[in-house]
Protein backbone atom coordinates (compact mmCIF):
# COMPACT_ATOMS: atom_id res chain seq x y z
CA UNK A 1 0.00 0.00 0.00
CA UNK A 2 1.29 3.51 -0.61
CA UNK A 3 2.25 5.15 2.20
CA UNK A 4 1.69 8.58 0.77
CA UNK A 5 -2.43 7.61 0.23
CA UNK A 6 -5.20 8.62 1.76
CA UNK A 7 -6.38 6.60 4.70
CA UNK A 8 -9.72 5.89 5.33
CA UNK A 9 -10.87 4.43 8.85
CA UNK A 10 -13.36 1.49 8.50
CA UNK A 11 -15.88 3.22 11.15
CA UNK A 12 -16.14 6.27 8.35
CA UNK A 13 -17.85 4.06 5.84
CA UNK A 14 -19.76 1.05 8.22
CA UNK A 15 -19.54 -2.42 7.46
CA UNK A 16 -21.37 -2.61 4.15
CA UNK A 17 -20.11 0.24 2.47
CA UNK A 18 -16.69 -1.62 3.26
CA UNK A 19 -18.17 -4.66 1.54
CA UNK A 20 -19.10 -3.47 -1.68
CA UNK A 21 -16.28 -1.07 -1.86
CA UNK A 22 -13.91 -4.55 -1.31
CA UNK A 23 -15.76 -6.88 -3.94
CA UNK A 24 -16.92 -4.76 -6.49
CA UNK A 25 -13.72 -5.88 -8.79
CA UNK A 26 -15.14 -9.31 -8.38
CA UNK A 27 -16.69 -11.35 -11.35
CA UNK A 28 -18.98 -14.35 -11.38
CA UNK A 29 -16.52 -17.46 -13.32
CA UNK A 30 -18.59 -20.56 -12.92
CA UNK A 31 -22.31 -21.02 -14.34
CA UNK A 32 -23.40 -23.03 -10.80
CA UNK A 33 -22.78 -19.47 -8.99
CA UNK A 34 -26.42 -18.24 -9.29
CA UNK A 35 -26.53 -15.77 -7.03
CA UNK A 36 -23.07 -14.52 -4.94
CA UNK A 37 -23.06 -11.20 -2.81
CA UNK A 38 -26.48 -8.97 -2.02
CA UNK A 39 -28.89 -11.50 -0.55
CA UNK A 40 -29.27 -13.16 3.10
CA UNK A 41 -27.22 -16.16 1.14
CA UNK A 42 -25.40 -16.85 -1.75
CA UNK A 43 -27.09 -20.07 -3.82
CA UNK A 44 -24.76 -22.54 -5.91
CA UNK A 45 -26.29 -25.49 -8.30
CA UNK A 46 -23.90 -28.56 -9.01
CA UNK A 47 -26.37 -30.59 -10.57
CA UNK A 48 -25.34 -33.80 -10.76
CA UNK A 49 -22.18 -33.49 -9.39
CA UNK A 50 -21.01 -33.79 -6.09
CA UNK A 51 -20.19 -30.65 -3.43
CA UNK A 52 -16.26 -30.36 -1.65
CA UNK A 53 -16.50 -28.06 1.46
CA UNK A 54 -12.75 -27.22 2.96
CA UNK A 55 -12.10 -24.47 5.27
CA UNK A 56 -8.86 -22.94 6.73
CA UNK A 57 -8.49 -19.65 9.49
CA UNK A 58 -5.28 -17.39 9.51
CA UNK A 59 -4.52 -16.03 12.83
CA UNK A 60 -2.14 -12.72 13.21
CA UNK A 61 0.35 -13.27 15.44
CA UNK A 62 -0.12 -17.43 14.70
CA UNK A 63 -0.59 -17.69 11.61
CA UNK A 64 1.08 -14.67 9.83
CA UNK A 65 3.51 -11.73 11.10
CA UNK A 66 2.46 -8.39 9.38
CA UNK A 67 6.13 -7.28 10.21
CA UNK A 68 7.25 -9.33 7.23
CA UNK A 69 3.90 -10.30 5.16
CA UNK A 70 2.59 -8.13 2.61
CA UNK A 71 -1.57 -8.03 3.34
CA UNK A 72 -2.10 -8.91 -0.68
CA UNK A 73 0.56 -11.99 -0.63
CA UNK A 74 -1.53 -12.32 2.60
CA UNK A 75 -5.07 -12.27 0.80
CA UNK A 76 -3.99 -14.53 -1.90
CA UNK A 77 -1.91 -17.15 0.60
CA UNK A 78 -5.67 -17.11 2.16
CA UNK A 79 -6.97 -18.37 -0.33
CA UNK A 80 -4.55 -20.74 -2.10
CA UNK A 81 -4.31 -23.17 1.11
CA UNK A 82 -7.83 -23.29 1.00
CA UNK A 83 -8.12 -24.23 -2.87
CA UNK A 84 -5.27 -26.90 -2.05
CA UNK A 85 -7.74 -29.13 -0.02
CA UNK A 86 -10.61 -28.83 -2.87
CA UNK A 87 -7.47 -30.05 -5.32
CA UNK A 88 -6.26 -33.05 -2.81
CA UNK A 89 -10.06 -34.29 -3.53
CA UNK A 90 -9.46 -34.33 -7.28
CA UNK A 91 -12.09 -31.85 -7.62
CA UNK A 92 -12.29 -28.54 -8.96
CA UNK A 93 -12.75 -24.95 -6.65
CA UNK A 94 -15.44 -22.51 -7.42
CA UNK A 95 -16.16 -20.52 -4.74
CA UNK A 96 -14.96 -18.99 -1.92
CA UNK A 97 -16.46 -17.12 1.21
CA UNK A 98 -14.38 -15.05 3.68
CA UNK A 99 -15.02 -13.97 7.19
CA UNK A 100 -12.62 -11.24 8.34
CA UNK A 101 -12.31 -9.57 11.99
CA UNK A 102 -9.93 -6.98 11.93
CA UNK A 103 -9.18 -4.56 14.87
CA UNK A 104 -8.87 -0.39 13.83
CA UNK A 105 -5.21 -0.68 13.13
CA UNK A 106 -5.61 -1.77 9.61
CA UNK A 107 -7.37 1.40 7.06
CA UNK A 108 -10.13 0.65 4.30
CA UNK A 109 -7.29 1.09 1.83
CA UNK A 110 -4.99 -1.92 4.06
CA UNK A 111 -8.30 -4.07 3.56
CA UNK A 112 -8.24 -3.17 -0.11
CA UNK A 113 -4.70 -4.49 -0.84
CA UNK A 114 -5.80 -7.73 1.08
CA UNK A 115 -8.55 -8.01 -1.20
CA UNK A 116 -6.40 -7.49 -4.50
CA UNK A 117 -4.39 -10.07 -3.04
CA UNK A 118 -7.67 -12.42 -2.90
CA UNK A 119 -8.90 -11.24 -5.93
CA UNK A 120 -5.79 -12.34 -7.83
CA UNK A 121 -6.15 -15.93 -6.88
CA UNK A 122 -9.35 -16.58 -7.52
CA UNK A 123 -8.96 -15.01 -10.71
CA UNK A 124 -6.25 -17.44 -11.13
CA UNK A 125 -8.28 -20.09 -10.49
CA UNK A 126 -11.51 -19.17 -11.68
CA UNK A 127 -13.14 -19.17 -8.43
CA UNK A 128 -16.20 -17.29 -7.38
CA UNK A 129 -16.11 -15.14 -4.17
CA UNK A 130 -19.61 -15.49 -3.15
CA UNK A 131 -20.39 -14.05 0.62
CA UNK A 132 -18.84 -13.78 3.58
CA UNK A 133 -19.04 -11.76 7.11
CA UNK A 134 -16.54 -8.87 8.46
CA UNK A 135 -16.56 -7.30 11.98
CA UNK A 136 -14.30 -5.55 14.40
CA UNK A 137 -11.78 -7.21 16.81
CA UNK A 138 -9.86 -6.07 19.79
CA UNK A 139 -6.00 -7.38 18.22
CA UNK A 140 -5.23 -7.43 14.67
CA UNK A 141 -6.47 -9.72 11.80
CA UNK A 142 -8.22 -12.95 12.15
CA UNK A 143 -9.10 -14.23 8.27
CA UNK A 144 -11.51 -17.24 7.51
CA UNK A 145 -11.65 -19.44 4.29
CA UNK A 146 -14.17 -21.80 3.32
CA UNK A 147 -13.60 -23.23 -0.51
CA UNK A 148 -16.22 -24.86 -2.17
CA UNK A 149 -16.02 -26.90 -5.24
CA UNK A 150 -17.37 -29.63 -7.68
CA UNK A 151 -16.30 -33.30 -8.37
CA UNK A 152 -18.11 -36.46 -10.43
CA UNK A 153 -18.66 -39.22 -8.23
CA UNK A 154 -16.38 -41.34 -10.01
CA UNK A 155 -13.27 -38.87 -9.80
CA UNK A 156 -13.40 -37.98 -5.81
CA UNK A 157 -9.74 -39.48 -4.34
CA UNK A 158 -10.30 -39.77 -0.74
CA UNK A 159 -6.74 -40.45 1.59
CA UNK A 160 -8.10 -43.90 2.24
CA UNK A 161 -7.50 -45.46 -0.71
CA UNK A 162 -3.74 -46.84 -0.70
CA UNK A 163 -3.51 -50.18 -1.37
CA UNK A 164 0.06 -52.45 -0.81
CA UNK A 165 2.48 -51.85 -3.63
CA UNK A 166 1.14 -48.51 -4.54
CA UNK A 167 3.69 -45.74 -5.87
CA UNK A 168 3.92 -42.83 -3.52
CA UNK A 169 4.18 -39.75 -5.44
CA UNK A 170 4.59 -35.87 -4.62
CA UNK A 171 4.28 -33.17 -7.09
CA UNK A 172 7.10 -29.83 -7.19
CA UNK A 173 9.65 -29.90 -4.58
CA UNK A 174 9.86 -29.51 -0.59
CA UNK A 175 11.02 -27.77 2.50
CA UNK A 176 11.28 -24.43 0.57
CA UNK A 177 8.40 -22.59 2.72
CA UNK A 178 10.00 -23.53 5.82
CA UNK A 179 13.50 -22.60 4.91
CA UNK A 180 11.69 -19.56 3.68
CA UNK A 181 10.10 -18.77 7.29
CA UNK A 182 13.61 -19.57 8.87
CA UNK A 183 15.10 -16.97 6.99
CA UNK A 184 12.26 -14.09 7.88
CA UNK A 185 12.39 -15.07 11.19
CA UNK A 186 16.35 -14.61 11.31
CA UNK A 187 15.96 -11.15 9.86
CA UNK A 188 13.40 -10.23 12.58
CA UNK A 189 15.04 -10.62 15.06
CA UNK A 190 18.26 -8.81 13.51
CA UNK A 191 15.72 -5.77 12.95
CA UNK A 192 14.84 -6.24 16.33
CA UNK A 193 17.77 -5.79 17.91
CA UNK A 194 19.25 -2.76 15.97
CA UNK A 195 16.40 -0.95 13.67
CA UNK A 196 18.64 0.39 11.65
CA UNK A 197 19.66 -2.58 10.18
CA UNK A 198 17.47 -3.46 6.82
CA UNK A 199 16.55 -6.95 6.16
CA UNK A 200 19.47 -9.46 3.65
CA UNK A 201 17.37 -10.77 1.90
CA UNK A 202 18.57 -10.87 -1.86
CA UNK A 203 19.25 -14.55 -3.20
CA UNK A 204 16.25 -15.97 -1.47
CA UNK A 205 13.36 -15.10 -3.82
CA UNK A 206 12.18 -18.89 -4.21
CA UNK A 207 12.23 -19.90 -1.25
CA UNK A 208 10.40 -16.48 0.41
CA UNK A 209 8.21 -16.43 -2.25
CA UNK A 210 7.29 -20.41 -1.77
CA UNK A 211 6.55 -19.12 2.23
CA UNK A 212 4.50 -15.70 1.21
CA UNK A 213 3.18 -16.62 -2.07
CA UNK A 214 2.41 -20.64 -2.68
CA UNK A 215 0.96 -21.52 -5.40
CA UNK A 216 -2.31 -24.95 -5.56
CA UNK A 217 -1.61 -27.48 -7.82
CA UNK A 218 -4.25 -27.64 -10.42
CA UNK A 219 -1.87 -28.16 -12.51
CA UNK A 220 -1.05 -31.66 -11.67
CA UNK A 221 -5.04 -32.48 -11.19
CA UNK A 222 -5.34 -31.01 -15.02
CA UNK A 223 -2.45 -33.01 -15.61
CA UNK A 224 -3.25 -36.93 -14.14
CA UNK A 225 -6.54 -35.97 -15.42
CA UNK A 226 -5.26 -35.72 -18.99
CA UNK A 227 -3.27 -38.87 -18.37
CA UNK A 228 -5.90 -41.07 -17.00
CA UNK A 229 -4.61 -41.59 -13.86
CA UNK A 230 -6.66 -41.18 -11.13
CA UNK A 231 -4.65 -41.69 -7.73
CA UNK A 232 -5.65 -44.19 -4.93
CA UNK A 233 -5.38 -41.42 -2.02
CA UNK A 234 -4.02 -37.83 -1.82
CA UNK A 235 -3.72 -35.37 0.19
CA UNK A 236 -2.30 -32.16 0.24
CA UNK A 237 0.83 -31.07 2.38
CA UNK A 238 0.31 -28.63 4.82
CA UNK A 239 1.86 -29.87 7.44
CA UNK A 240 5.02 -31.62 6.48
CA UNK A 241 5.67 -34.62 4.31
CA UNK A 242 5.92 -37.20 7.25
CA UNK A 243 2.79 -36.19 8.49
CA UNK A 244 0.54 -36.40 5.39
CA UNK A 245 1.89 -40.04 4.49
CA UNK A 246 1.16 -40.85 8.19
CA UNK A 247 -2.40 -39.51 7.27
CA UNK A 248 -2.68 -41.58 4.36
CA UNK A 249 -1.25 -44.41 5.79
CA UNK A 250 -3.38 -44.37 8.90
CA UNK A 251 -6.77 -44.15 6.82
CA UNK A 252 -5.61 -46.34 4.50
CA UNK A 253 -4.35 -49.16 7.27
CA UNK A 254 -1.34 -49.43 5.55
CA UNK A 255 2.19 -48.78 6.27
CA UNK A 256 5.19 -46.68 3.82
CA UNK A 257 8.80 -47.12 2.83
CA UNK A 258 9.86 -43.11 1.64
CA UNK A 259 13.35 -43.08 0.12
CA UNK A 260 15.42 -39.87 1.41
CA UNK A 261 16.99 -39.73 -1.65
CA UNK A 262 13.84 -39.07 -3.61
CA UNK A 263 12.84 -36.41 -1.67
CA UNK A 264 12.55 -33.59 -4.24
CA UNK A 265 14.44 -30.67 -2.50
CA UNK A 266 15.30 -27.42 -4.70
CA UNK A 267 18.70 -26.07 -4.67
CA UNK A 268 17.63 -23.11 -2.96
CA UNK A 269 16.26 -24.87 -0.08
CA UNK A 270 19.64 -27.54 0.44
CA UNK A 271 21.95 -24.56 0.19
CA UNK A 272 20.16 -22.36 2.68
CA UNK A 273 19.39 -25.28 4.97
CA UNK A 274 22.98 -25.14 4.97
CA UNK A 275 23.28 -22.01 6.65
CA UNK A 276 20.84 -23.38 9.17
CA UNK A 277 22.87 -26.51 9.75
CA UNK A 278 19.84 -28.55 8.90
CA UNK A 279 19.91 -31.38 7.24
CA UNK A 280 18.18 -31.27 3.94
CA UNK A 281 15.53 -33.54 4.53
CA UNK A 282 14.53 -31.94 7.58
CA UNK A 283 12.20 -28.91 6.33
CA UNK A 284 10.60 -31.51 3.66
CA UNK A 285 9.75 -34.05 6.39
CA UNK A 286 8.39 -31.63 8.89
CA UNK A 287 8.43 -27.94 7.46
CA UNK A 288 5.02 -27.83 6.01
CA UNK A 289 3.28 -24.95 3.72
CA UNK A 290 4.49 -25.91 0.68
CA UNK A 291 0.53 -27.34 -0.41
CA UNK A 292 2.09 -29.71 -3.04
CA UNK A 293 0.25 -32.94 -3.41
CA UNK A 294 1.09 -35.87 -2.01
CA UNK A 295 -0.54 -39.13 -3.70
CA UNK A 296 -0.42 -42.73 -4.49
CA UNK A 297 -1.17 -44.57 -7.93
CA UNK A 298 -1.47 -48.61 -8.60
CA UNK A 299 2.17 -50.15 -9.77
CA UNK A 300 0.64 -49.86 -13.20
CA UNK A 301 0.89 -46.07 -14.21
CA UNK A 302 4.95 -46.63 -13.14
CA UNK A 303 5.87 -45.46 -17.09
CA UNK A 304 2.71 -43.38 -17.60
CA UNK A 305 4.31 -41.47 -14.20
CA UNK A 306 7.56 -41.21 -14.76
CA UNK A 307 6.70 -38.84 -18.18
CA UNK A 308 6.23 -36.19 -15.87
CA UNK A 309 9.25 -33.98 -14.42
CA UNK A 310 6.95 -32.15 -11.97
CA UNK A 311 6.04 -35.54 -9.98
CA UNK A 312 8.45 -37.54 -8.11
CA UNK A 313 8.29 -41.29 -6.70
CA UNK A 314 8.91 -41.23 -3.60
CA UNK A 315 8.70 -44.48 -1.83
CA UNK A 316 5.91 -47.27 -2.02
CA UNK A 317 2.77 -48.33 -0.01
CA UNK A 318 3.98 -51.38 1.43
CA UNK A 319 1.48 -53.69 4.74
CA UNK A 320 0.52 -51.93 7.66
CA UNK A 321 3.12 -54.68 9.63
CA UNK A 322 5.89 -53.33 8.45
CA UNK A 323 5.55 -50.34 9.97
CA UNK A 324 6.20 -46.68 8.24
CA UNK A 325 9.78 -45.58 7.71
CA UNK A 326 12.18 -43.62 6.03
CA UNK A 327 15.08 -45.13 4.05
CA UNK A 328 18.12 -43.03 4.64
CA UNK A 329 20.65 -42.15 2.17
CA UNK A 330 23.18 -44.71 3.77
CA UNK A 331 20.17 -47.33 3.81
CA UNK A 332 19.41 -46.91 7.80
CA UNK A 333 15.65 -47.24 8.93
CA UNK A 334 13.61 -44.34 10.60
CA UNK A 335 10.44 -44.73 12.21
CA UNK A 336 8.34 -41.43 10.48
CA UNK A 337 7.06 -39.36 13.36
CA UNK A 338 3.67 -36.83 12.83
CA UNK A 339 6.08 -33.01 13.50
CA UNK A 340 3.08 -31.18 12.34
CA UNK A 341 1.26 -28.21 14.01
CA UNK A 342 -0.14 -29.16 17.39
CA UNK A 343 -2.22 -26.99 19.36
CA UNK A 344 -0.75 -25.72 22.90
CA UNK A 345 -2.53 -24.13 25.89
CA UNK A 346 0.13 -20.65 24.71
Amino acid sequence: MDTNQKVTSIEDIGEFALINRLVKKFTKKNKSTIKDYGDDAALIDFKNKQMVISTDMLVEGIHFDRSYTPLKHLGYKAVIINLSDIYAMNAKPTQIVISLSVSSTYSVEALEELYEGIRLACGKHQVDLVGGDTTSSRYGMTISITAIGEVEKENVTYRNGAKENDLICVSGDLGAAYMGLQVLLREKEVFKTNPNVQPQLEGYDYILQRQLKPEARKDIIDLLQKANIKPSAMIDVSDGLSSEILHICEQSNVGCMIYEEKIPLAKETREIGREFNLAPSIPALNGGEDYELLFTIPLKYTEDIQHYPEITIIGHITKKEKGKYLVSNDEKLFPLEAQGWKMTDS
